[in-house]
């Protein structure tokens, strides 16, 4: 029977049943993005190749089945073996267009004529509408499939009517069951939302039906005149003659009917043939998968992540899902609406860690123009594509046509940004798992992937059944081949056996990993919550124990091994290895057991009881010093809980790990083992807040144990280990390139070994070198060596030069694979084996063996660079040739390839910029400030300044007129005295950025530097307009730093105070510009006199009152502005901790001379100020405007004058010197102030200098008492005007409680104390901005004493001299709090008492309660408790240190 024939015999016994295949040959290449074919015109050159596919199979009612527009079929053909059918195509464009009756008689015509003629030779056929035929349009391809336009199927249905009419002999039935009905195939095409239709006639004449008959028929035609069907007189008898329907000739007619019998003998052998199906030699599924699955490896690793694309998974397959807990997930699109309740992601939840969005939510995350989130990649993020059933907001499943209108935009977004943006090429596999019937959407999303990976090598799919799978194909052959779909797809494999075999290929066991306890024992770590702690590499005490040895080649073992040897970081691999004599034993340097020791002291308690201790290692780029760090984690992994910090997460959520960490499984949290936490190559700011965010997280707890909570292990490499290792000998190990006798036999001995093993010396030249200390000499022999027959002017060669130019420059830097491909020319993906083409097989052997490939840790992402930094030094000196720096910097601008790669771009474009931009700064380990780039320098220096400003400029063209490039060009230009130059690129920087701080100091230095130029140039014979020409410059260079500090209070994040010093810096010089002027000779005693008075005065020279015209109203401003800068940076100093200088980025960075000591450098200007106004001493009783002036310049120049120079005082290590400055500084002042008003800025500094001094020298004649102080600031209550803070600051030092003065509350002082205190903290919060806390840390001067009086304020410096040891041990101990455990510092301060509410401290006052800050908040305990601290006396208000619940002592206040 003919229902029992193959589907279609061309088809080839695939996996996916009867869905056609075609063959490779005539497939045209589905490599790169598909071109969009114009809208304008669908005709396609000669040249152009269509992809061909095949046709329905013969009698498939299949309705999933599609054609894809624009594709072909083969070519017309005629008889085969009766039973494959023969094809003839008809475009029937124009009839599908004209009315009923002339398509019906059209259409019924073209089918009767080409069933006659099946019918006659007795084979099958099918007549395709829709598809173009040779001869119809020479502009389209024969077999190219256009569709018709289907207005109303009955019509094509109905046409078939006609062959009652048109079969001759009573034939009309037979023919009516061998023509079978019309199917309709639906045409897709995705540029087009138009419907179109093959209509196909399958025709089927079986030797039942047709046996001893021959077929004439007559064909309707439409009369155009009458506007009727006719029939053809003359019937007609057709036959197959090749691939058309010819008539039989009447000569030849009776030959043909005397053949019949032949004919019918052939159809019925052919049947019965066709019965017997063959057995289909099932496919090796499970090796398919493994291949698949594994991108042609036979076994897995972390190298691949996975992308899963699913639908709805029933319950029952949900048991058989567990592989997909063991893949390295990245991300999950899930079409299934009800996941979470009862499908995919409420089992996937249960073993994993996730972060779930929608479409558009998952897009706003990973949208943003900086690197991707690092959580993308440590937690799996799982992306409900339409909705979620138990959702309670707006986010609701929708239909298909819904989804297209509203979703699908953001699914094409989500999926270009990872593929472009997010995960490498290569480095990912899209695993569609369907397990429901597909949709639309489903197969969306797989054309959005095919599209944006060019191809399917890294795309497959599994299904277990076949009815999906023929859906999903039919669909998805719009973009792909069906037959490349069935090469990368695995149909009919049972899901439990799916489940199994990816199970047995795992590389480790389903064993768990365990974490020492405090109890001796250990405790199971499920992987969720190990991935909770998702900013933690955590160490396990069994790491490693789970691999599984016997899927691991002694290839494998080789590889991990030398990939250590040949520069990359130590992995955990490789000391289990080691550990299991797998390997070779890793060489332990001296400085591992030196860091051992001290590690064991700080577990001893043998160092300060601190609650957060440190060790540091510093090392040598390529020493040793992260192996170092990570064997001593290793050593202790089974005593303690060990993780390495992912310092790419803010230190917050670092810190809330580490407590989940530490206290995981514990009973008693107060008997826990200390948590050993590595952190490598940090920025200073990142360590410290880490370290204050996990002080105060102990404090909370209010434990007291022996040991440290935490023991941070800091490696850092720097160029000085040695240097930062004598700051803090204590707890630092030094680590460098020089090896000791004892380490040079170790690495003698090892290396014979491995020379021995490897043949390569490529794998071992790391090695080699540290062997060698990285002796200089021997690195530029063996780089020499290496680079002979180097070709220089190879793409690979080129790479290897701008890898080195960054090595060698930027500490860290590395190219990423993506973006060496991209220069290099190499398809991201190939028709090949894309993954099979090794990176390294693209470079000269010279090349390879100076490369290094790394894999970053977390994201796994694939970079560059040379193996060590000293190698890269070389290999840019001996490669140099005659091109210098400068213009291989200017060509790696110019490399396309590289810019517009998108994939790493914002970390290549960050190393570029730190090229040119970022300084070496000695605080970050280097040699020496520098003031630009080192590369900028070493230019500067081996060519000149021209080539530097000329890459500069090329680099803020290259780099899209990056505004601190033209910064950075002003900063080069008035460095080499060009300052047109510099003045024009400051202008463009401030053109770009006009209300930015940073650019406005700039400008501002430009002419600086020009009026400091100029002034050094000038001689006796320079012009009175040379002069004003000076001075001009002058006051324009402090117009432009007045300029940058009113933008800096603009700004909410940064505190920029470089203004006010560029501008005092700028005056000082012009006062002693002035002082050396004709026209202001100096006094007889050596007095500025004449320049005094036309400072402070309407006097005016007559030699200058025309010549400097404008400049005097400006000039006469001097003094005052001077002034009000001083008197600015002092309150800025007194607000904050000035131990380190507080620096934006480099970019920003724009001072000169870093003020490391900024009170030191304020004392020396407020001198240079007031040298110039200090005239005869005015009498003590005199209080004119003039007196008044003059008062306070020789306040200035004895070292007072403003808030920071007097407690300046109290850090001068001979007291007595300062003492007697200080009683000096008093006798300036009246005798009596309170007759004698002084100004407010004068009594502010009177009473301050009193208090200083009564710390200075309590017995001092010259101190009146507190009562005089308190009535002498009652000014600062009563005053309308505002004051500025230290007003009120001294106002809460002057009526906090005295036990002598104070006996009975007083309602009256309590209300100056708490209105100072309120006012103190609105200041301070308009001073802070929107600036982090601990980017200003808060500076607390005084502390409450035991005296009273002036004698109960204790000056924060006597404490400081009463502790022992190195500044950075006092540190220390203000840090980690231990200062108050110190007897002597005890019995100097006065403890008090308060009490707690809602995480509140308060103390009382005279009559009223008031609020304090606590130093750390979180030591602050929860709920209402009694407590006991120290007072401190901030411009913040009060702090309370050192608090301790306290339920049972009697109530204190003073």
């Amino acid at each position: 029977m003919a229902s029992n024939a193959p589907a279609q015999g061309t088809a080839s016994g695939g996996s996916s049943g009867d869905v056609g295949t075609t063959s490779s040959e005539n497939t045209a290449p589905t490599s790169g993005k598909k071109q969009k074919r114009s809208k304008k015109s669908q005709l396609q050159s000669d040249e152009e190749v269509l992809e061909l596919r095949n046709c329905r199979p013969f009698r498939s009612q299949d309705t999933d089945f599609k054609y894809v527009k624009d594709t072909v079929l083969a070519p017309e053909s005629g008889v085969s073996d009766l039973i494959i059918p023969c094809h003839e195509y008809k475009s029937f464009a124009i009839a599908a267009e004209l009315n009923k009756d002339q398509l019906q008689s059209k259409f019924a015509s073209e089918v009767i004529r080409f069933a006659s003629a099946c019918m006659n030779i007795r084979t099958n056929g099918t007549i395709h509408f829709g598809v173009m035929d040779s001869v119809e349009d020479k502009a389209q391809k024969h077999g190219q499939i256009v569709g018709v336009k289907v207005k109303n199927r009955e019509d094509f249905v109905d046409a078939l009517d006609y062959i009652e009419k048109c079969f001759c002999n009573n034939l009309e039935e037979i023919a009516r069951k061998c023509i079978h009905p019309p199917v309709f195939v639906e045409v897709i095409a995705r540029d087009s939302q138009e419907q179109r239709f093959v209509v196909e006639v399958d025709i089927e004449p079986t030797f039942s039906l047709v046996k001893n008959n021959c077929f004439e028929v007559c064909l309707p035609k439409y009369n155009e005149s009458s506007r009727k069907v006719i029939l053809t007189k003359e019937p007609a008898l057709y036959q197959r003659l090749g691939a058309k329907s010819e008539p039989v000739q009447r000569n030849k007619l009776t030959a043909f009917i005397q053949a019949m019998q032949d004919r019918d003998t052939q159809r019925e052998r052919a049947e019965l043939s066709s019965t017997q199906v063959p057995t289909e030699i099932p496919q090796d599924l499970g090796r398919k998968l493994s291949i698949l699955l594994n991108d042609g490896k036979s076994y897995m690793d972390d190298s691949l992540r996975y992308i899963l694309v699913t639908n709805r998974c029933e319950q029952d397959n949900l048991n058989y899902i567990n592989f997909l807990m063991h893949l390295n997930i990245f991300c999950v699109f899930d079409f299934d609406e009800h996941s979470n309740v009862s499908g995919l992601y409420s089992k996937y939840k249960e073993h994993h860690e996730t972060s779930s969005y929608f479409l558009q939510d998952f897009f706003q995350e990973i949208k943003t123009d900086n690197s991707p989130s690092q959580k993308l990649f440590d937690q799996t993020s799982w992306i409900f594509c339409n909705g979620r059933s138990d959702f309670l907001g707006d986010e609701k499943p929708c239909d298909e046509n819904t989804w297209i209108r509203t979703k699908k935009k953001y699914l094409k977004k989500v999926i270009t940004c990872i593929c472009e943006e997010i995960l490498p090429e290569r480095s990912f596999i899209v695993l569609f798992l369907l397990l429901s019937p597909v949709q639309k959407p489903l197969v969306d999303t797989f054309q959005e992937f095919y599209t944006e990976m060019n191809g399917m090598d890294y795309i497959i799919c599994i299904t277990e059944s076949r009815e999906n799978y023929r859906k999903w194909a039919n669909l998805a052959q719009e973009s792909c081949s069906i037959e490349t779909l069935e090469q990368r797809s695995i149909v009919g494999m049972k899901l439990s056996q799916v489940d199994a075999t990816i199970q047995s290929m795992l590389p480790s066991t389903a064993q768990p990993r365990h974490l020492p306890a405090s109890t001796g024992g250990v405790c199971i770590l499920p992987l969720r919550e190990e991935e909770k702690l998702y900013s933690l590499e955590i160490l396990c005490a069994d790491q490693c124990d789970d691999i599984n040895l016997n899927l691991w080649t002694e290839n494998q073992k080789q590889e991990i091994e030398q990939n250590f040897y040949r520069g990359r970081k130590i992995m955990w691999e490789n000391l289990w290895l080691a550990d299991k004599k797998l390997c070779g034993d890793i060489i332990e340097r001296e400085a591992c057991t030196e860091a051992s020791k001290l590690l064991d002291g700080i577990l001893r308690g043998s160092g300060q009881n601190y609650s957060v201790a440190k060790l540091k290692i510093f090392h040598h780029p390529g020493s040793g010093g992260s192996t170092i760090a990570r064997q001593v984690l290793w050593k202790n992994r089974k005593r303690f809980r060990c993780a390495v910090i992912k310092t790419s997460y803010p230190h917050s959520t670092v810190c809330k790990h580490v407590l989940a960490l530490r206290d995981y499984e514990e009973k008693e949290i107060t008997h826990c083992f200390p948590v050993l936490l590595l952190i490598e190559d940090y920025e200073d700011e990142y360590f410290e807040e880490l370290q204050i965010d996990l002080m105060e997280a102990v404090a909370t707890r209010k434990i007291n144990t022996c040991r440290p909570y935490f023991i941070l292990i800091c490696c850092r490499r720097c160029n000085n280990p040695e240097r930062l290792c004598k700051v803090s000998p204590l707890d630092t190990v030094a680590v460098t390139h020089k090896l000791t006798q004892s380490e040079k036999n170790l690495f003698n001995t090892k290396l014979k070994k491995l020379q021995q093993e490897y043949a390569e010396p490529e794998f071992i030249l790391t090695f080699v070198l540290m062997c060698e200390e990285f002796n200089k000499k021997y690195v530029s022999d063996t780089v020499e060596h290496i680079l002979q027959g180097i070709d220089p002017s190879s793409r690979d060669t080129c790479l290897m030069r701008y890898v080195a130019l960054l090595n060698c420059y930027v500490p860290n830097s590395y190219i990423s694979l993506s973006h060496c491909e991209a220069f290099l020319g190499l398809g991201a993906y190939t028709e090949s084996k894309a993954r099979a083409y090794d990176f390294k097989h693209h470079l000269s052997e010279q090349v390879r063996m100076i490369f290094i490939e790394l894999r970053e840790s977390t994201t796994y992402i694939s970079s560059v660079r040379i193996i060590h930094c000293l190698v890269a030094k070389e290999i840019l000196r001996q490669l140099s040739g005659n091109q210098p720096l400068s213009q291989l910097a200017t060509t790696l601008l110019q490399e396309k390839a590289l810019f517009e790669n998108r994939f790493g771009r914002e970390e290549f474009i960050k190393f570029i910029r730190h090229l040119f931009i970022r300084r070496d700064k000695r605080s970050r380990g280097d040699n020496t400030d520098t003031l630009f780039s080192p590369f900028i320098e070493h230019v500067c220096e081996a060519e000149n300044c021209e080539k530097a400003i000329a890459v500069l400029q090329a680099a803020y063209e290259l780099l899209g007129k990056d505004p601190f490039f033209a910064q950075q060009l002003a900063r080069l230009n008035y460095s080499n005295e060009k300052f047109e130059d510099a003045k024009y690129w400051a202008k463009v920087a401030k053109s770009h950025l006009p209300t930015d701080s940073y650019i406005l100091d700039t400008e501002g230095q430009v002419y600086r530097k020009l009026f400091s130029f100029t002034v050094d140039k000038m001689t006796e014979e320079d012009n009175p307009e040379k002069i004003t020409e000076n001075i001009l410059i002058a006051l324009k260079a402090m117009k432009c730093f007045r300029e940058a500090q009113q933008a800096a209070k603009e700004e909410r994040e940064s505190m920029n105070n470089a203004g006010y010093f560029g501008e005092v810096e700028v005056g000082c010089r012009l006062l002693r510009f002035l002082s050396t002027l004709p026209v202001f000779p100096k006094s007889p005693e050596g007095e500025y006199t004449e320049l005094v008075k036309y400072l402070t005065t309407d006097y005016i020279p007559e030699d200058i009152k025309r010549t400097w015209g404008t400049l005097h109203s400006r000039l006469k401003n001097l003094r005052q502005n001077l002034y009000n800068a001083l008197e600015w940076i002092s309150e800025e100093l007194s607000y904050f901790q000035t131990e380190k200088n507080q620096e934006k980025d480099d970019e920003n960075d724009d001072k000169e001379e870093l003020i490391y000591n900024p009170r030191k450098w304020l004392r020396r200007q407020t001198a240079v100020y007031a040298k110039f106004f200090i005239l005869a001493s005015p009498t003590a009783d005199s209080n004119g405007p003039d007196t008044q002036l003059m008062r306070r310049m020789n306040i200035y120049g004895s070292g007072g004058g403003n808030v920071t120079n007097i407690l300046s005082f109290l850090t001068d290590k001979k007291e007595n010197r300062a003492a007697e400055k200080l009683e000096r500084i008093l006798s300036f002042y009246p005798e009596n102030p309170l007759r004698n008003r002084l100004e407010d800025n004068d009594l502010i500094n009177f009473i301050l200098c009193h208090i200083t001094l009564a710390c200075l020298a309590p017995g001092s004649a010259k101190l009146l008492p507190l009562p005089t102080l308190r009535e002498l600031s009652r000014r600062f209550v009563k005053g309308k005007r505002p004051f500025p803070a230290s007003a009120f600051f001294l106002l809460t030092l002057l009526y906090w409680p005295d036990e002598a003065l104070d006996k009975e509350p007083n309602p009256e002082k309590d209300e100056i104390l708490t209105s100072a205190l309120q006012t103190l903290k609105r200041l301070y919060d308009i001073k802070m901005k929107d600036v982090p806390t601990r980017k200003k840390r808060i500076y607390t001067p005084f502390f409450l004493g035991r005296g009273y009086g002036l004698s109960k304020i204790v000056h924060k410096n006597k404490i400081d001299k009463l502790m022992v040891g190195s500044l950075d041990e006092r540190r220390m101990k203000w840090l980690h709090g231990t200062v108050w455990n110190i007897s002597i510092i005890r019995d100097n301060l006065r403890r008090v008492s308060g009490w707690t509410k809602d995480r509140n401290v308060f103390i009382r006052g005279h009559v009223k309660e008031l609020r304090i800050l606590p130093l750390h908040h979180e030591s602050v305990p929860a709920g209402n408790e009694n407590v006991t601290f120290y007072l401190g006396f901030s411009f913040n208000g009060l702090v309370a240190f050192n608090i301790e619940a306290d339920n049972d002592s009697p109530v204190r206040r003073m």
